[in-house]
């Protein structure tokens, strides 16, 4: 079985709490959901039974998880949360439990499993770039046109699969 990597939406719709299923997350989600274990003991009730375990994700594989997201369009929109369950999903060769659209994306671009919780998830790996409104020009992530200096516009396009293929990253 596949490990279960929870992003900070599980724990809102209250996955790990209606699970048997050995789950993980990250310092940076937990802390990110501090005010679900203020109000009820539940959270540490799920890691003092073994069911909930909090890893750091190791420096290289979020090193990883950043260039890709970088390479697909997707960085600015990831949090840093966002990017430490990532991380931490290539790290363990897990599955993603998440609804969050960004991550999803960059997560099928790394070849992870994503399990959706309220949606049917994503059916189309997207890439994103950057189109200048004015002179339609196409651009990496750079918040003006270098041409006329309009703000460009962040725009998802069909992944093309021959020239840019995702590579599966050898776990170590």
């Amino acid at each position: 079985m596949a490990s279960r990597v929870l992003d900070a939406t599980s724990f809102y719709a209250g996955i790990p709490f209606s699970s048997q299923e050995q789950s993980f997350t990250t310092p940076l989600v937990f802390e990110e959901i501090k005010h679900i274990k203020k109000s009820h003991d539940a959270v540490q009730a799920l890691i003092d039974l073994d069911r909930l375990k909090i890893i750091e994700p190791e420096q290289e594989n979020t090193n990883f998880v950043l260039e890709k997201a970088k390479n697909t369009g997707d960085l600015s929109e990831l949090s840093k949360e966002d990017v430490s369950v990532l991380a931490l999903c290539v790290q363990l060769n897990g599955e993603l439990v998440t609804d969050d659209y960004t991550v999803s994306n960059v997560a099928k671009h790394l070849n992870l499993k994503v399990i959706p919780i309220m949606s049917k998830g994503i059916s189309k790996v997207l890439d994103s770039v950057y189109i200048c409104p004015a002179c339609s020009k196409i651009f990496e992530k750079i918040s003006n046109c270098p041409i006329c200096g309009s703000k460009l516009k962040k725009k998802s396009s069909e992944r093309k699969s021959s020239s840019n293929p995702i590579r599966k990253r050898a776990i170590v």
